[in-house]
């Protein structure tokens, strides 16, 4: 196929997605996995028009469509099936054991009064923070443990973020658990006492909580947060909205609103994103990571662009001896690389801004499965504990060996709101890394 005629048909295909209406209605319906043919999915530039992509496998590629952008793939003459039964279902199954749609995977209530008990548990060790309000008025709230933490003694400072994502609700548990081992082993163990005795360490289980309850209660597979978009969709990629090579191109993140990786109307102008970097730019911080799913995968700047960083060297020793720790665990195998290469363009996000702005350490661990036919997004109950207990000696090791070498601005540091104790509650994996034009 020429050029020309590529481009005209992906252009067409886009203008009919465009057109597809996108009502308040339909996004309460739920997305439906359909399978194409790699060679049609190539031939058609559908990787141009933002659909949320699962995995390609034996020569197909799978995705989560909307009921419009179905419709529209059926009006331009693509060819794709349906797929009910290949994969775990796009709305919330069986109430489990425990009673709860969620399961033991936490909602943003459940969260908040946990980290509320171990302020409260650990008066010495632990305060909660209002970093920020979402959209819909959500707080969302960073735990700080330290020795001393009413105090800014000047340590080195290391956070541990999850819930960009909605629909992938490990990334949660992970980082709350790491917090709530620091503050009940503190008596128990040397490590752990030294550690905290030296750094401040920062967990924000949930920085998405408007998409986190929607994905829990409307839309399993619901990914950005929760805004109303002018074209009538909703959502942005939060981890696509950070201002460092914001909106670089149109495959690292996408200008069109209902596109998974939307990337907003402007840099950092999603509460939410402006809640962590509020954080970030406040503190000394030594290192971060940034815990998502799925495809047991550590991934270290640039995202943007496939270019090394300058610390290349320093950020991949890093990230293997992360892997190799994790490994040592159980045997899960955690593969390690530069995210543009070894996952997909992204521009906008976290870890790219926060090294980009500090040169520090920064990470996004793809928790697992490896891939969707493992479970993806849907990991089960009996899976939080092992894959946190994995991931525990790489975190430790992380925080132990961050400095502050690498944070090179003077800043005023904003003041954080402390909560009055009586405060009412208020990937698509990487295994589709780049889908080649026919021209590439």
């Amino acid at each position: 196929m020429s050029a020309r005629r590529w481009l005209m048909l992906a252009a067409g295909l886009a203008l009919l997605l465009a057109a597809a209406p996108a009502s308040a209605g339909n996004d309460r319906e739920p997305g439906r996995v359909v399978g194409i043919a790699k060679r049609e999915f190539t031939a058609k530039g559908l990787s141009r028009l933002g659909l949320d992509l699962l995995l390609e496998t034996e020569g197909r590629i799978y995705a989560v469509v909307t009921p419009d952008e179905s419709a529209a793939l059926a009006a331009a003459g693509v060819r794709f099936t349906l797929e009910p039964d290949r994969f775990a279902p796009a709305r919330p199954g069986p109430v489990s054991p425990s009673g709860d749609i969620n399961g033991a995977y936490h909602s943003y209530p459940e969260i908040e009064t946990e980290m509320r008990l171990l302020e409260r548990d650990h008066p010495g060790l632990a305060r909660l923070y209002e970093l920020g309000e979402s959209l819909e008025g959500r707080r969302v709230y960073g735990l700080k443990i330290s020795d001393n933490p009413d105090q800014d003694e000047g340590e080195p400072a290391v956070l541990f973020v999850g819930c960009h994502h909605a629909r992938e609700w490990i990334s949660v548990e992970v980082p709350f658990l790491f917090g709530r081992y620091l503050l009940e082993n503190y008596d128990l163990d040397p490590a752990v006492r030294q550690l905290v005795d030296a750094r401040e360490i920062w967990v924000i289980p949930v920085v998405n909580p408007d998409g986190l309850e929607y994905s829990i209660h409307v839309y399993r597979y619901w990914r950005k947060n929760r805004r109303a978009n002018p074209d009538g969709s909703f959502g942005v990629d939060i981890n696509r909205n950070y201002p460092f090579a914001w909106g670089t191109d149109d495959l690292g993140s996408s200008a069109v609103p209902s596109a998974e990786d939307y990337r907003g109307p402007g840099p950092s102008s999603e509460p939410e994103t402006r809640a962590v970097e509020q954080l970030f730019s406040g503190r000394d911080v030594g290192a971060l990571v940034s815990f998502h799913s799925f495809s047991q995968t550590i991934l270290y700047p640039w995202g943007y662009i496939s270019s090394p960083a300058p610390t290349e060297p320093e950020l991949r020793t890093i990230g293997e001896t992360l892997a190799g720790l994790i490994a040592g665990v159980g045997g899960t195998v955690y593969a390690v690389g530069q995210a543009a290469s070894a996952l997909y363009l992204t521009n906008g996000d976290l870890t790219d801004w926060t090294y980009g702005v500090s040169g520090i350490p920064s990470y996004t661990i793809e928790l697992p499965p490896v891939d969707i036919l493992h479970g993806g997004f849907f990991n089960s109950e009996a899976d939080i504990a092992a894959i946190f207990a994995e991931n525990l000696p790489a975190m430790m090791y992380l925080a132990g060996s961050a400095s502050q070498t690498g944070f090179r601005r003077v800043i005023r540091k904003p003041e954080l709101r402390r909560l009055p104790a009586d405060s009412p509650r208020t990937r698509f994996p990487g295994k589709v890394i780049r889908i080649e034009s026919p021209d590439d």
